[in-house]
């Protein structure tokens, strides 16, 4: 495997995760999973994401809103208010997408 190797739980696949997050939050997800570091954490701010994923701001904003709100990554902002921060990629419920 390459140094940088990002992995994804296959549950994504086998408990319909991805049908259930759709096109962009699966996008999302993929880019935060390799872009993260040993701890599951990625800096990547929304703009560069969209720019990464040629999505763009509006959709890469609700797509993260939606993996926040599924508890599958959660998010630390570098200061109150500020749109940009420290993503942390989350274990995946046992119980299945809801």
């Amino acid at each position: 495997m390459p140094r940088a190797f990002g992995w994804l739980d296959v549950r994504l696949l086998n408990d319909d995760w991805l049908a259930r997050l759709g096109p962009e939050p699966t996008a999302v997800l993929s880019l935060l999973v390799l872009a993260a570091d040993r701890r599951g954490v990625s800096f990547y701010g929304r703009g560069r994401m969209a720019e990464r994923l040629g999505i763009h701001r509006a959709r890469i904003d609700a797509a993260l809103a939606r993996l926040c709100a599924l508890d599958l990554v959660a998010f630390a902002p570098w200061r109150p208010g500020h749109p940009d921060g420290v993503w942390q990629l989350l274990p995946l419920p046992s119980a299945g997408p809801p």
